[in-house]
């Protein structure tokens, strides 16, 4: 195959090693704004530079997106007009309008559209949503999802990120409704500034909580943070009538314990997320080049980051109107059209 690479950054230099060490990748093409990045990442890696205006018609089998958020509407465009199978990093946008024009787009041309929520191929959470599918775990009573960084990100970063809910928490939004096969009801969000004052300056927060209401009754309470000290702590737990499980429980977990004679955690914490989730990253790829190639359905089509998208509005929403939002607010039931919501940070 030959694939090409949007974006040569952190995740993108991540891919890049990925997709050269695959087997079935015979040809890989780097593009990034930054010329000499791309170059560097390309001799790393034993691939090629190409002008960004030029992958889409280099002979592509498939395409990864990498590149920064705002680039992926025009980049996904770029891919559907090309017919390429494409894998794109989440999110499409920040903005409902934005992604809905992408997903309806997609959709209506039958093209592959893979959307990069890697938790849904980590063993844990692959091993969780198992449980819950065999019923091995009962009625689903309530579920606990904690995201925590390390450290915040740089204060350039902050106004760009679309706010903790979409930023943060919007890979817990897409898991619960994943792990649960569910549809939210509705969402409380807080949040608050404890420690960094940049984010109070952009309108946003540093420390976050909601409570979010699934149709059917389930509970998830999720809680996330731009500071851990201890270092990348991602968490789910599931509480049901036979079993109750936790996902990212082990030893690296960034938890001490203060029960006499524990001694957990046992090693250092994660240092960041592609430490943390480094074997779903690979994962997720090879599904993605197996789906290109017609060899696997989509496991993540963007129909699905919309509808994380839209809990995630419904957060900012009730963070912002310090009240529940219920998601046929954001989001109407079949039928009744499409609400237009527009991002304002709280």
């Amino acid at each position: 195959m030959r694939v090409g690479l949007f974006g040569a950054g952190r995740i993108g230099a991540f891919h890049a090693q990925t997709l050269a060490e695959h087997p079935d990748v015979h040809a890989l093409l780097i593009a990034d704004t930054d010329v000499a990045t791309a170059r560097a990442l390309a001799e790393q890696v034993g691939g090629e530079t190409v002008d960004a205006s030029a992958l889409t018609g280099a002979g592509l089998d498939a395409v990864v997106i990498a590149a920064t958020t705002s680039a992926h509407v025009d980049l996904i465009t770029a891919c559907l007009d090309a017919n390429l199978p494409t894998f794109c990093e989440k999110p499409i946008a920040l903005g409902l309008d934005e992604t809905r024009a992408v997903v309806e787009r997609a959709e209506s041309s039958g093209a592959t559209v893979q959307i990069g929520f890697q938790r849904r191929f980590d063993a844990g959470y692959g091993e969780a949503k198992r449980r819950i599918d065999t019923g091995a775990l009962g009625t689903i009573y309530s579920l606990r999802l904690a995201s925590h960084d390390p450290d915040p990100p740089h204060d350039a970063y902050i106004p760009t990120s679309g706010g903790i809910y979409r930023d943060l928490h919007i890979h817990d939004f897409d898991v619960l409704l994943w792990l649960t096969g569910g549809v939210a009801h509705e969402v409380y969000a807080r949040g608050s500034v404890r420690g960094f004052p940049a984010f109070e300056q952009h309108g946003d927060v540093d420390t976050s909580a909601a409570l979010v209401t699934m149709t059917d009754g389930v509970l998830a309470v999720l809680t996330g943070g731009r500071h851990d000290p201890l270092g990348y702590d991602i968490r789910t737990e599931v509480f049901g009538s036979k079993d109750s499980i936790s996902v990212g429980l082990d030893a690296r977990t960034p938890l001490h314990s203060v029960e006499p004679g524990a001694s957990f955690p046992a090693g250092p914490g994660y240092p960041g997320f592609t430490v943390r989730f480094a074997d779903a990253y690979r994962a997720e790829i090879a599904v993605f080049l197996d789906v290109a190639r017609g060899r696997a359905e989509n496991p993540c089509p963007p129909r699905e980051a919309l509808e994380a998208l839209c809990l995630a509005e419904a957060a900012d929403t009730s963070l912002r109107e310090h009240r529940p939002v219920r998601t046929a607010e954001i989001r109407p039931a079949a039928g009744q059209g499409r609400a237009s919501a527009t991002r304002h940070r709280p």
